[in-house]
């Protein structure tokens, strides 16, 4: 009988175990892997089909798993700098832990592989450009002339710049597109927003973060970019409006410009039709923007 309430208490425990998987998305990484003789998958699309029947089968169990992409070269890196054996499998457990405490992870929530991979890999992308963009930011280091951080003081500047952009936007949910050119880099950040119910708009804080950083830097080394809003709503036109980035400051665009850019492929400079129920306009006016002049550095 107490050998019968241990096991059961065990597998009660094993349930309120939160694990982590750190994924292997493409071939490339895959195949990197494969030169690790304890690594003993052959294929990469049975590899992947093996663990999403892990997954499930945790999530059948009352198990919560977690995704994590795993990079070969970082995974190297790591084991030439802590020692550890990369071809032991604890090794690569140690490792993949890390990536759970330090790097983007998403929830598995019994949607196929094929579906969170695209989401593993843009919230990826979007904690690399948070990252590089505030690193950039700090590296401003303070002004000159009036000794504030430079950094800061844009991100201040950013953010109630995005929040005026979203009170003034036509009722609906909102798509924003902020583009800054480099050099090094060109960066491009995406925001969405959904509108409830009582007309508050929802954004995801780790987007919001990142966006704002992104127009930060713009802003701060009054690099060329852009901004676009598209805004839709049930039963009415897309609105499209956009802003040019240029000498530390968002300029409007007119709504031909809106259109040209909207209906020109950027590469080619070919032009596109104009989609189909969408209007472009002109922004609306965002008023006075607090203390610019002080803070264009």
């Amino acid at each position: 009988m107490a050998h019968t309430d241990h096991e059961s208490a065990r597998s009660v425990l094993r349930r309120e175990i939160a694990g982590t998987i750190g994924l292997l998305a493409d071939e490339h990484d895959f195949r990197a892997m494969r030169r690790y003789r304890t690594f003993t998958f052959d294929d990469h699309t049975t590899y992947l089909r093996q663990v999403e029947a892990v997954l499930r089968d945790r999530a059948a169990d009352g198990g919560h798993t977690t995704l994590a992409l795993f990079d070969p070269e970082d995974y190297a890196a790591y084991c030439a700098e802590t020692g550890l054996d990369p071809d032991l499998p604890a090794t690569r457990t140690r490792f993949t832990a890390e990536l759970a405490a330090t790097g983007p992870t998403i929830p598995y929530d019994g949607s196929p592989l094929a579906t969170l991979v695209p989401a593993l890999v843009d919230e990826a992308v979007r904690r690399a450009t948070w990252e590089y963009a505030t690193t950039l930011l700090t590296r401003l280091g303070p002004c000159p002339t009036c000794g504030e951080d430079i950094g800061r003081a844009a991100f201040t500047r950013a953010s109630d710049l995005l929040v005026r952009i979203l009170d003034t936007a036509p009722p609906g949910d909102r798509h924003l597109v902020c583009t800054v050119t480099g050099p090094p880099d060109t960066l491009v950040s995406v925001l969405h927003g959904d509108q409830d119910a009582h007309g508050a708009t929802r954004l995801d804080e780790a987007e919001a973060l990142e966006f704002t950083s992104v127009l930060a830097l713009g802003l701060a080394t009054r690099s060329p970019g852009g901004l676009v809003l598209r805004t839709s709503a049930p039963g009415s036109p897309d609105r499209v409006h956009g802003w040019r980035l240029r000498a530390g400051a968002l300029e409007p665009l007119t709504a031909a410009e809106v259109f040209d850019a909207y209906c020109t492929d950027a590469e080619t400079g070919d032009l596109i039709a104009p989609e189909p129920g969408v209007d472009y306009c002109a922004p609306p006016d965002l008023g006075e923007e607090r203390g610019a002049d002080e803070h264009r550095h």
